[in-house]
């Protein structure tokens, strides 16, 4: 009973998530492995949290203060004042000096997520019912990524979360994501990276990020596509730069055989089919 209540209060906790995917009971944000994402964990916890706080209980101390002061057992006469110059500018330029204070830092974090630095890795997400395409531009990689089913599952993978063909990126270097989609509107979403951007179909979005640690990363489609909707589950594998190429080399060999072998029964196809 102790361990279970000990792992509900840590799951409850931003500062606690110790993994990079979500856990049962979790309120939080995961663990921040992106600079951007450390901005909007800095936003949400040191500027939103306190302003929102400090509004809720000023506003619940004027209604139990009014209630009290203003009771009709104290008050047999009511008042006949109609307005307060003073009270009336005061609740006008209080929330006018907040937004501001808001806005500023809230600008920050939007420019810094909007402005593409010079990237080092390009990758195309392309949505479709219900998984992902990839594609390496820059190396000529094209792959499909499609969530594995629960009695498929090895030891400690995630359910719902794991796919086949994962996402390899490489530490400390920037990267760019063009993101579209086939048939519907689709996201794609990393919570880690603070990354989230719609897939239109017919036109790319555009978003970067630059993971800071390694490790195994997962997101999910975060727009409602259809059926299997919650089917779409986005792995992020963060490597050194020797894995990643190692990784380039295989991959190259790999998805290209792939490519072969698809042509090949489409072309067996096109000949039954004459």
């Amino acid at each position: 009973m102790f361990k279970k209540l000990a792992y509900i209060l840590l799951t409850l906790t931003p500062g606690s998530v110790l993994s990079n995917e979500p856990k049962d009971w979790q309120l939080g944000f995961q663990k921040a492995a992106s600079q951007g994402m450390e901005d909007i964990v800095w936003f949400h916890d040191y500027m939103l949290l306190p302003i929102i706080t400090a509004i809720t209980v000023f506003v619940l101390f004027l209604l139990l203060y009014t209630c009290v002061r203003y009771r009709a057992s104290k008050n047999k006469v009511a008042s006949t004042t109609s307005h307060n110059t003073l009270v009336e500018v005061l609740w006008t330029l209080i929330p006018c000096l907040i937004l501001i204070v808001m806005a500023v830092p809230s600008f920050k974090v939007l420019y810094s997520q909007d402005t593409i630095p010079k990237a080092d890795v390009t990758i195309k997400a392309v949505g479709y019912q219900w998984y992902w395409g990839y594609e390496y531009p820059d190396e000529n990689i094209i792959s499909e990524s499609y969530m594995v089913d629960e009695k498929d599952l090895k030891e400690n993978q995630p359910r719902l979360l794991t796919v086949d063909n994962e996402v390899y990126v490489p530490v400390n270097k920037v990267v760019k994501v063009m993101i579209t989609a086939n048939d519907v509107l689709h996201a794609w979403a990393l919570p880690s990276f603070g990354v989230k951007r719609d897939a239109v179909p017919g036109r790319i979005n555009e978003t970067w990020f630059k993971a800071d640690r390694t490790g195994t990363f997962y997101g999910q489609c975060s727009e409602l596509c259809g059926i299997k909707h919650a089917f779409m589950p986005i792995t992020v594998n963060v490597v050194t730069e020797e894995e990643y190429k190692k990784w380039l080399e295989k991959a190259k060999v790999e998805f290209a055989k792939k490519d072969l072998d698809n042509n090949i029964k489409l072309a067996k196809k096109v000949k039954e089919i004459r």
